[in-house]
């Protein structure tokens, strides 16, 4: 099956990600910026759909409860459930569509995707797709401007009828 959506648990992932808006803390509204800008940027590379799942029960006024964009969605969970709670009912209500991937380092979670049939990822693990996903894309990039400075310089010394 293909991959549907990879569904990421939000502070799970920064908690991984130290590099990540250095010097903030881990549930702060910098971090979580850092970290919604670096997997759009992801999302943006790959194609694939993401959802970021947040506590939100502690979070400040203020707070988003979600935000969209086509390809990257961004959900806070509400009082008495857990980001944990909607990534596992999420991953459950997808499996009918395909595959999806789970990225946490909580194994309680891990166990309750894989017991229904969902794939997962250690942060560690999507963290280096990720960084992947950003060297190929400036490589990318790199030879299409190289590509296109050559194009522009033949057509400078091609004279002109």
């Amino acid at each position: 099956m293909a991959l549907v959506r990879i569904l990421v648990d939000g502070y799970s992932l920064l908690h991984a990600w130290p590099e990540l808006a250095p010097g903030a803390p881990r549930h702060s509204a910098r971090a979580r910026e850092d970290l919604i800008h670096v997997l759009t940027r992801f999302h943006d590379a790959t194609g694939e759909p993401l959802t970021i799942f947040f506590d939100g029960s502690g979070a400040p006024p203020g707070t988003p409860k979600c935000e969209s964009s086509r390809g990257v969605e961004i959900l806070f969970s509400g009082p008495g459930q857990t980001a944990d709670d909607l990534i596992e009912r999420a991953a459950c209500r997808f499996q009918d569509y395909g595959e999806v991937l789970v990225v946490t380092d909580d194994n309680a979670e891990r166990d309750t995707v894989s017991g229904f049939g969902g794939s997962f990822a250690s942060c560690e693990n999507f963290i280096r797709r990720i960084q992947g996903a950003m060297t190929d894309l400036a490589e990318d990039l790199e030879n299409y401007n190289r590509r296109q400075r050559d194009a522009f310089e033949r057509a400078k010394r091609t004279p002109k009828p």
